[in-house]
């Protein structure tokens, strides 16, 4: 646990063993808890880590362009 302080800017300077305890890099996701925030380590590539973790049978173009027709195909019904 760690007392730390607010700069005039409002930035915090983590203590470097706790971020290395977390494993932080350059990017954090903080989510405010109501009465306390929480900081959750983000990888540096999002999606690297993703990769193969869906198996989606089809190519990332073919999908694209199925999600684009069927959202032209909304707009005209909804006018």
């Amino acid at each position: 646990m760690s007392i730390l302080e607010v700069d005039d800017k409002g930035r915090i300077m983590l203590p470097k063993r706790e971020r290395e305890r977390m494993g932080l890099g350059k990017r954090v996701l903080v989510i405010n808890a109501g009465d306390h925030l929480k900081v959750i380590p983000l990888p540096a590539d999002p999606l690297g880590t993703l990769d193969g973790a869906i198996r989606l049978g089809k190519p990332f173009a073919e999908l694209r362009r199925g999600a684009e027709e069927l959202a032209r195909r909304e707009t005209e019904r909804d006018r």
